[in-house]
């Protein structure tokens, strides 16, 4: 078939049609450029163009969400070791009184948007779509407080909701500005919805009417919208519901596999690469090895390949650049 740009690759693959070759991005902190949105985003794009990556999930620190709201971060602003929580911001009950709505240009949020909006900017109209990434409101909520979630949300439920709203709030701000910015969409993360931390009850009551609010406000707006289970045990099955497109979680080593996945719902699946042994267990010879099977258990139609979540640092170039000619031979091979 023709060759595809990559807006029509990405798009092919979430609509489940034929593509020229397989969809690849693997993504990873910047610790050493995250904090200034100029250099983010030359070196986000340099090594997107490096390596041909067919989109852009943008890496803000992880804890961008909850520094404003008064969490305490530990910079370090090396290659290899992303910031840190120093101190939760919710120490008491009466602390979820004090989180309210923040507009999405206000300090370590605004310095996100300026980094979607420098990335507009040093593209220039290149055709590389470009996601945010965002975190479901309870997912903010526990890197406020921490365990303490957990025991206020069952002690002072009315406290820790009217905090949900207001941060459901916040987010639907921030993704307003990032759609202005020109973002293909959202990478949605959640941390909470594992039956190790909760049970479905709770997530029902706490996650899922919060989560639904947030996504409402972009999904009609934009094309390209991932929804990120984090951690194992997870309540994969009450979750690909949601109104987004792809589907991205630890495939290569929590359940469901891929194949299983396939079977449960009849979205694009991100996945496939195992994000703690590309670094380095994998090793070149590995790698291709590594994404075949990915593309045996998935079919070639519907699946981009990518991270089950954050690449560990520090990755070697080869193996990037192992993972780019890999998938440009497999999707030869499996076409």
């Amino acid at each position: 078939m023709d060759k595809m740009t990559k807006v029509e690759r990405v798009k092919a693959a979430l609509n489940i049609q034929d593509v020229d070759r397989i969809p690849l991005s693997i993504w990873f902190h910047m610790p050493d450029v995250d904090q200034d949105p100029v250099g983010f985003a030359e070196k986000t794009i340099a090594l997107t163009r490096r390596y041909d990556f067919d989109f852009i999930k943008m890496m803000p620190f992880g804890n961008y969400v909850a520094q404003d709201y008064g969490l305490s971060v530990t910079f370090f602003c090396t290659e290899t070791k992303p910031a840190l929580e120093r101190k939760f911001a919710i120490n008491t009950p009466e602390d979820w009184k004090r989180i309210e709505p923040l507009p999405a240009h206000y300090g370590t949020y605004g310095k996100q948007v300026q980094f979607t909006s420098q990335l507009r900017r040093q593209l220039g109209g290149e055709d590389i779509p470009y996601i945010q990434t965002i975190f479901s409101p309870l997912t903010t909520a526990y890197k406020l407080a921490g365990p303490r979630l957990l025991e206020d949300m069952v002690q002072y439920p009315r406290e820790v909701h009217q905090a949900l709203r207001a941060i459901a709030e916040t987010t639907r701000n921030f993704c307003k500005a990032n759609i202005e910015e020109g973002v293909a969409g959202f990478f949605f993360a959640t941390k909470c919805a594992s039956y190790d931390i909760m049970t479905k009850e709770q997530y029902a009551e706490f996650g899922i009417p919060y989560d639904m609010d947030v996504f409402s406000s972009f999904v009609d707006e934009t094309y390209f919208n991932v929804l990120h289970i984090h951690g194992e045990n997870s309540m994969f099955e009450r979750l690909i519901s949601y109104p987004a497109n792809c589907i991205n979680w630890h495939d290569r080593w929590v359940s469901p596999t891929m194949a299983e996945a396939r079977k449960l719902t009849k979205k694009c699946l991100l996945g496939g690469i195992n994000e703690q042994k590309f670094k380095e267990e994998l090793g070149v010879g590995g790698i291709e090895r590594h994404l075949s099977e990915a593309i045996q258990s998935a079919g070639r139609n519907g699946l981009m390949l990518g991270p089950g979540c954050v690449a560990k640092l520090p990755v070697p170039d080869s193996h990037f650049m192992e993972a780019r000619a890999a998938v440009n031979r497999l999707s030869g091979v499996f076409g």
